[in-house]
């Protein structure tokens, strides 16, 4: 008779700042749905009963004094061993009852992540939040390929092999996209799973439209560069070309027809 295969480690994993009202919900729904796996709670420094809760609820309890959620994230896969590992947002607004289809369609399928897509429209994020994970979406889609509608959800299947290979930059909400950039660039098997999604349970996103979303441009620029330096210094250079020509051809024409430089700031700056 065959061996039969023992059941997988799995680890849920769930990074918090100021989550109280919602992670007693977050942790019941997970042990109701995975009542075997390990539910670990990284407390990333926060100032309300988010630890305290945490406990009562029967979840591990880790500390990262170190803001952000990447901070919290690389504690977590630094230390804590399984076979599967689930990431998920502490707010409530990930549906736990979907991480067994996931985990069973990682080992049938042997992928190494599964981005649980939020399958809700726009109309539960913030209209800067929506704009700006469309046109996040898109710029990672031409740069590295259109295999994701939502780059930017919290909620994640990974492999030991995944979390083992991956080397984590990021500090703060950057971590969805290096995560989903790290994927592409090292050929590893995914998939997209489309879950619902609802509103978070009490208090407001931590997510800073403009300041997160200038970190995560500045990730997405820097990891470009380096997976594909040969595309990202080409298009540089077709910029700045494009620059120099705007700001030297009328020097040229000008010295054509007068046989003088008079703007001859431009002429430096457009050779420069």
């Amino acid at each position: 008779m065959p061996k039969q295969q023992s059941k997988p480690q799995i680890a849920v994993l769930l990074p918090a700042y100021d989550e109280e009202a919602g992670l007693a919900h977050v942790i019941e729904g997970f042990r109701k749905s995975l009542p075997k796996a390990r539910i670990i709670v990284c407390d990333n420094n926060s100032q309300d009963k988010t630890a305290e809760i945490a406990k009562k609820a029967g979840a591990e309890v880790w500390h990262q004094a170190l803001p952000g959620k990447g901070n919290a994230m690389r504690r977590l896969f630094r230390e804590i061993g399984a076979d599967v590992y689930i990431m998920c947002d502490a707010d409530g607004s990930y549906d736990a009852s979907a991480a067994p289809g996931l985990v069973k369609k990682l080992q049938d399928e042997k992928l190494d992540m599964i981005v649980a897509a939020r399958a809700s429209g726009d109309e539960k994020y913030r209209p800067g939040h929506a704009f700006g994970n469309r046109v996040f979406t898109w710029v990672m889609g031409a740069a590295f390929g259109r295999h994701f509608t939502d780059i930017f959800s919290g909620y994640r299947v990974f492999s030991r092999r995944f979390v083992r290979s991956f080397p984590m930059m990021s500090d703060k909400f950057e971590i969805e996209a290096e995560m989903t950039i790290h994927c592409l660039e090292l050929r590893l098997p995914f998939a997209e799973v489309q879950v619902p999604f609802f509103e978070r349970v009490g208090g407001e996103s931590k997510l800073s439209t403009l300041g997160d979303g200038a970190r995560i441009a500045w990730l997405m620029g820097k990891l470009y560069r380096d997976q594909q330096p040969m595309r990202f210094f080409l298009a540089g250079a077709f910029v700045i070309g494009m620059v120099s020509l705007a700001v030297g051809l009328p020097v040229v024409f000008e010295f054509f027809e007068t046989g003088l430089v008079e703007r001859f700031p431009s002429a430096v700056l457009a050779a420069g």
